[in-house]
């Protein structure tokens, strides 16, 4: 059986003036990872938020696992899309 094309957000809580740096290395991350992502600095409650685009899982699984490991992200949450 062939993956299914899996989204998930990311939001992510940075260290105070760290959420430019972080929304940058997310997109860099995201190449090594082998999927989609758009991130964006946000206001709120969490300083960045980042739509990642897979075709499975295990994809999901390590840009989420890369993400978190970055220099500067405190607290991730992630929300699995159901389509």
């Amino acid at each position: 059986m062939a993956d299914e094309r899996v989204v998930a957000f990311v939001l992510a809580v940075t260290e105070i003036g760290k959420e430019y740096d972080v929304a940058e290395k997310i997109r860099e991350v995201a190449k090594q990872a082998g999927v989609d992502v758009e991130a964006y600095v946000v206001y709120g409650e969490y300083d960045v938020a980042a739509k990642i685009v897979a075709d499975g899982l295990r994809k999901i699984d390590r840009a989420v696992t890369m993400i978190r490991t970055l220099p500067g992200v405190l607290r991730t949450v992630t929300l699995i899309a159901a389509e």
